[in-house]
Order: C-alpha cells, then sequence, then structure tokens
C-alpha cells in the first residue's frame, strides 16, 4: 500500500491581482513560493527610519492644516461589549459636528461600530450617510465602516464569517473591516486565508453590484515578526483587499509606526508593480495628536502626500479627535479650554 505524502495541488479562489501577479498559476504552492520569496525585512533599519520619521516636525504654519487633515482621516470608533443605539447615536452626532463651538472643524471619514450597530449608525447619520450621498449621484458623506468576520478573533466558519459580512453591507455598511485567520496565516496555511478574503470581498457586493470597501486587519501584534507582517500584507492585497489595516485594537501592541511604515512600503512597493493604490489603517493606541502627525510624516514621506486622504488612509481611534480639537482650540486662541470642551467619548 503507498501513503500519500505530498499534499494534493489546491487551486485558489479567483482573485483578478493573484492572476497577474502569480502568472496565472492559482496554485497554493504558487502562492507560497511568491510569499517565501519575499525579501526579509531589516528590522534595524526600519525601526530607525520610523525613529527618524517620528522626529520630524510640522511648521507651525501647517499646524492647523495637519490637524484638520488628521481628523478628515479618522474612522471615529466604538467597539466596546456595551455598546448601544445610544451610545452609537452619540458617536455620530459628533461625527457630524466635532466641534459645535467651531463649525469649521472638518468630519471625520467614518464611524466604525459592530455590525448590529450599523442600522442605527445610518439612520443617524441621514442625508449625511456616504451611501445616501453615492445613490443620489454625488461624493463626501461620513461613512459607516462595520467590523465583521468573528472581530476580533476571527474564531468562527467561513459560512458565519460570510453571513456576517453580508448582514452589516445589507443594513448600509460602506466599508467593512475584516479579520484574517492568523492560526491559519502562522502554520503556513497561506491559501486558507487567501480563499477567505476573497470570500469576503465577495460578500462585499451589494445588490447593484458595486462593493463596500475591504479593510483587511491583519493583527500585526499576534504576527510576531515584520517578514510575517510584510507577507500578510502582501497576501491581503493580492487576496483582493482595499486596505490593509494594523490592529483589532484589542491586542497589545496594536498600532505602532515601525510596523505602520512596513506596511506603507508594501502599499508603495504594489502600486510601483501594478500602478494600483491600496490604503493603511493603522488602529489602536493612537491618542495624540502629536502622534497622528507622526504618522502623517510617515505617509508623505513614505508614499507621498496623496495617500494624505480618506480612501488611501485612516487613523482608527475613539480618543483622538478630542485631542486634536483641543490642539485646534490651543491653535485658534492661544489657550485650552476647560475640561468640558469637549465631549468624552
Amino acid at each position: 500500500m503507498t501513503i500519500e505524502t505530498t499534499p494534493p495541488v489546491r487551486t485558489l479562489a479567483p482573485a483578478a491581482r493573484a492572476v497577474e501577479v502569480l502568472g496565472g498559476d492559482l496554485t497554493e504552492g504558487s502562492l507560497r513560493r511568491y510569499l517565501n520569496g519575499i525579501p526579509g525585512v531589516d528590522a534595524v533599519g526600519l525601526e530607525q527610519r520610523a525613529a527618524g520619521l517620528g522626529t520630524r516636525s510640522i511648521k507651525t504654519t501647517s499646524k492647523k492644516w495637519a490637524l484638520d487633515t488628521v481628523i478628515e482621516l479618522i474612522d471615529l470608533t466604538t467597539l466596546e461589549g456595551a455598546d448601544t443605539p445610544g451610545k452609537v447615536r452619540s458617536l455620530v452626532a459628533k461625527a457630524l459636528t466635532p466641534d459645535p463651538s467651531d463649525l469649521t472643524a472638518p468630519r471625520p471619514a467614518a464611524v466604525c461600530v459592530y455590525g448590529d450597530m450599523v442600522p442605527y449608525a445610518v439612520e443617524a447619520l441621514g442625508a449625511s450617510h456616504a451611501g445616501a450621498v453615492r445613490r443620489a449621484g454625488g461624493q463626501g458623506g461620513v461613512s459607516v465602516a462595520a467590523v465583521a468576520t468573528a472581530f476580533p478573533s476571527g474564531r468562527a466558519s467561513l459560512k458565519v464569517k460570510l453571513a456576517d459580512t453580508a448582514d452589516a453591507v445589507a443594513a448600509g455598511a460602506d466599508e467593512i473591516d475584516m479579520v484574517i485567520d492568523r492560526g491559519a496565516f502562522l502554520s503556513g496555511r497561506y491559501g486558507l486565508v487567501f480563499d477567505e478574503i476573497v470570500a469576503v470581498k465577495e460578500a462585499c457586493r451589494r445588490e447593484d453590484g458595486t462593493y463596500a470597501h475591504l479593510k483587511v486587519i491583519l493583527e500585526t501584534g499576534e504576527l510576531n515578526t515584520y517578514d510575517n507582517v510584510r507577507r500578510a500584507s502582501w497576501l491581503s492585497i493580492l487576496a483582493g483587499g482595499d486596505f490593509i489595516k494594523t490592529s483589532t485594537g484589542k491586542v497589545s501592541p496594536a498600532a505602532t509606526l515601525p510596523v505602520t511604515l512596513l506596511m506603507l512600503e508594501v502599499v508603495r512597493d504594489w502600486h510601483r508593480l501594478t500602478g494600483e493604490e491600496i490604503g493603511v489603517k493603522p488602529a489602536g493606541g493612537i491618542r495624540s495628536s502629536k502622534d497622528a502627525i507622526k504618522y502623517l510624516v510617515t505617509v508623505a514621506e513614505t508614499v507621498g502626500e496623496r495617500w494624505l486622504q480618506p480612501h488611501l488612509f485612516r487613523f482608527g481611534a475613539s480618543s483622538l479627535l478630542n485631542d486634536v480639537l483641543l490642539q485646534r482650540q490651543k491653535l485658534a486662541t492661544g489657550h485650552y479650554s476647560g475640561a468640558d470642551y469637549v465631549t468624552i467619548d
């Protein structure tokens, strides 16, 4: 009796990007060879570059532009087990009018909530919802992002993950923040991770044939090495992700400047290879305008200022907006207001 020791060739789910980059060979072996052939990360060099970029300063004349840009790039987030419709409505109210005393303050790009909270966010946004604006033939508005695919762990069957995604899209979510199966990735089952992303992307399809934007969360704090972050970034893009996102915010470390720089370098290299623009979203732990501005500098120096737009860069944050509003007020008046100047998340 002969024992089969070589696993059967497995054909991956179709993805236009992978077809192009892998030369039409969509077997898992081809994907593994491609990902394992990516050069290793010079960790020391990466951290030195990130540290250097983190020391760059913004001129006072550019400070207001930087603060307003940060606001425009925020996914204003609440992802707690104790979330209620009322809390989501309050979050939306803050997104629509970040600073009632200064109506020149821009709006965040999106609110980010659990899937079952999407209907409340859509209702509260009303005509300002990006989906409503899109259906009216316009552009802009505040998007609703929903976490899905058994966020934050990703531990569920594919059937459950797809239902989770489709339900949020049907409820009006403009964007889906999915999590990859880190267990599968770390055990080398790249094909499974690839196929799940492709399937979730298809579940983002709306009735009119358009797609909700898909952000793929790597959970970099669980990937252990920069090499894994680089491979996971390439894998997520190959499978059809519109954004690559650092973290759920539920695992430490969450977003860091070196990891975000590495992901930006992947996006830069992808753009050079294909001409396609992919977004990046650091999430978790970015609480001050000072830290956020370091990310702006890193983006501008790595992929160019063009990426400082909501369709190409986001901050996943809950308390960052408060600090930015305080800094705007300080810039305008020369002093901080009292503790009740901004609402508390």
